[in-house]
């Protein structure tokens, strides 16, 4: 009998017999895992448990509780809804089903569209297929054989699929029971592994995500181990809908999104309010460490676009236009600008590092299935900046933006996490010039202590990048702020500066942000706060009420006190009830309304209420002012 070694995940070595499957060697010496297993990882690719071990390898279990393991064990439930699916509706023919985060989806061709009825249907036969708890038993074919198969069961979109495959590939197929379907696997051992799901959602989406392609049906879904935990997303998923901000921003009367602009929002006065407020705070921010603000024009030559790399890299993402029969692009990205105000004059060494913000207006080109409120629009606001610096500062820059991005999010009461990115497949420059860029983040990220995850060959294509995930108050995260560090442009636009020793050097370039884009940082503040933003934010800051006309007067002059504070009032002069005007401000989530009376007037006084903790008591109106101006300066949230 011929034998193997295996390595497991803590370097332990064990000899077992050649073709030993993962899942019985499992069972003999990995006991403690036998319930929890769904697939493994044989010198880091993942596979079956049914797999056999054929040579000397490194094993490694994956369970629930790994990302990768998570992503296995709900891909299998897209399978299992395929199949509920095709038995349900056998003329159905399927697209692709991966695992998303916190769940899966499943795409399909269908006559006549599914709807929330259909969805208990098929969850009912997704029940049946689990307690029948049918085995993933993987299929290696070639193409002619794939083929063959997929044209018995007319899946056109599998075909389509497979014929853009080499012709000399090995391709996988999953079967359960009479269900078969092209994948890649690995899947779970037997659709009874699992153990908690629910139907979520139906969508529309195109064909490959290609808007010239049949529009499909989409179904979502999610999959957990336990109970709890789904109930507990589900929750999440109810308290997110109560928080969405297209249905707060119309509320509230901040944004709207319009026929005529599709993708292009409009902000209203008070959704403006915050907007300047955001600003305002970010100019004084930047101010104080050293940046200097500039305004680069929307439309730039199509020259221009070729040189900086976006013509091979990001053009099917750019509008164009012409100008005296000139091409021209409208831009997608800040940076070009930044380097052309950087070129206009000679520098020294002496000058940098060189500080350039940018609150700069970009378009870019977003189908049309993919528009999200403002959360992915195709015109939105970077808060950019572009430091220009020598080789000895570029770890002392990074940090100090790292300081910044921390400091910004804590005001909002963001957690964040952070992943650094490296290079991707399209990327420019040399592979020497990757890693010394993407070994200086790594550097910064570790004098900061910070913990971070890396994800491989998701860099900008000009180079690496450290990527903060910030966490709302519902647990939900959203990428943000980044910090790209970039050797390439300053090359391809041969920036220089006078040395000490009087010689031309080229500077190293920082790309960063920290909102991100101002909309979609509204967007998930509005979803974070759920409408109710803190005092410094809210549009209206202070609603008053007068009891009756005869302290309308007196309403007016406390108005006007605040108002010469710069405490932004509304007055509610209506002749309705006391009860019903409050209520309404609070619907209107306004942070403090002030009730004025005849005692009030009689006294110089209002009687104040906080939205957070109800009626506070009278104040004078000075006391009131001194509350409010010290909630707005310390930014309380």
């Amino acid at each position: 009998m011929q034998f193997i070694n295996v390595t497991l995940k803590d370097n332990s070595k064990m000899t077992i017999p050649c073709n030993t499957k993962i899942v019985d060697f499992i069972k003999e010496f990995m006991v403690s895992l036998n319930k929890k297993a769904i697939a493994a990882k044989v010198d880091g690719k993942a596979v079956d448990l049914s797999a056999p071990l054929y040579r000397d390898c490194k094993l490694e279990i994956l369970t629930y509780d790994d990302e990768e393991g998570k992503k296995i064990y709900r891909h299998s439930a897209s399978h299992i809804l395929a199949q509920a699916v095709k038995r349900l509706y056998p003329n159905v023919k399927l697209g692709i089903g991966p695992a998303i985060e916190n769940g899966f989806y499943y795409d399909f061709d269908t006559e006549n569209p599914f709807t929330p009825e259909d969805l208990e249907q098929i969850e009912e036969e997704m029940k049946s297929i689990i307690k029948e708890d049918l085995s993933f038993e993987r299929i290696i074919v070639n193409k002619e054989e794939a083929i063959k198969i997929f044209k018995e069961h007319g899946e056109i979109y599998k075909i389509e699929l497979i014929e853009n495959l080499p012709q000399d590939a090995e391709i996988s197929l999953y079967k359960q029971g009479d269900f078969v379907d092209l994948c890649a696997g690995p899947h779970v051992l037997s659709t009874g592994k699992i153990k908690v799901f629910k139907l979520l959602s139906l969508a529309g989406a195109y064909w490959r995500g290609d808007e010239r392609n049949k529009m499909l049906q989409r179904i979502y879904g999610t999959a957990f181990l336990k109970k709890k935990d789904m109930d507990q997303y589900l929750n999440r998923i109810e308290e997110a809908k109560k928080r969405d901000h297209r249905k707060l921003g119309k509320e509230l009367d901040l944004f709207s999104l319009q026929d005529e602009g599709p993708g292009f929002p409009f902000f209203h006065p008070k959704g403006m309010v915050i907007r300047n407020k955001l600003e305002d705070f970010w100019r004084k921010e930047h101010n104080k460490r050293g940046y200097q603000e500039i305004k680069s024009p929307i439309i730039l030559h199509e020259s221009l676009w070729r040189q900086s790399g976006h013509w091979d890299h990001y053009r099917e993402n750019m509008y164009f236009t012409s100008i005296d029969n000139e091409k021209y692009a409208v831009k997608p990205m800040n940076c070009p600008g930044s380097m052309l105000i950087y070129k206009r004059k000679i520098h020294s060494y002496r000058d940098l590092p060189l500080r350039y913000a940018e609150l700069g207006l970009v378009h870019r080109h977003e189908l049309s299935g993919a528009l999200h409120g403002l959360m992915r629009v195709r015109c939105f606001t970077q808060d950019d900046a572009h430091i220009f610096m020598l080789d000895s500062q570029v770890t002392d820059e990074i940090i100090g933006v790292i300081d910044l991005v921390d400091y910004f999010y804590k005001v909002f009461g963001f957690k964040y996490y952070v992943e650094l990115s490296t290079k991707p497949e399209n990327a420019m420059g040399s592979d020497l010039m990757w890693e010394k860029a993407t070994d200086a983040l790594r550097k910064a990220l570790e004098i900061k202590g910070l913990n971070y995850k890396t994800n491989e060959g998701d860099g900008a294509f000009y180079g690496p990048k450290i990527d903060f995930h910030l966490e709302d108050s519902i647990g939900r995260t959203w990428q943000c702020g980044t910090i790209q560090l970039d050797f390439q442009m300053p090359e391809r636009f041969d920036l220089t500066y006078i040395g000490s020793d009087g010689e031309k050097h080229r500077p190293v370039m920082i790309h960063r942000v920290i909102f991100g884009s101002i909309e979609r940082f509204i967007g998930i503040l509005t979803e974070h706060f759920a409408g109710a933003f803190p005092l410094w934010l809210a549009p209206v800051q202070v609603k008053i009420i007068p009891i009756t006309q005869k302290n309308h007067e007196y309403t007016q002059k406390v108005s006007n006190e605040l108002k010469e504070k710069d405490i932004r009032v509304e007055t509610d002069y209506r002749n309705e009830k006391v009860g019903y005007k409050i209520r309404e401000s609070q619907l209107e989530k306004i942070p403090y309304m002030l009730i004025i009376g005849d005692k009030e007037e009689k006294q110089g006084t209002v009687s104040v209420r906080s939205r957070k903790e109800g009626d506070i008591g009278t104040e004078t109106v000075k006391d009131f002012m001194i509350r409010v101006l010290n909630e707005v300066e310390n930014k309380i949230y």
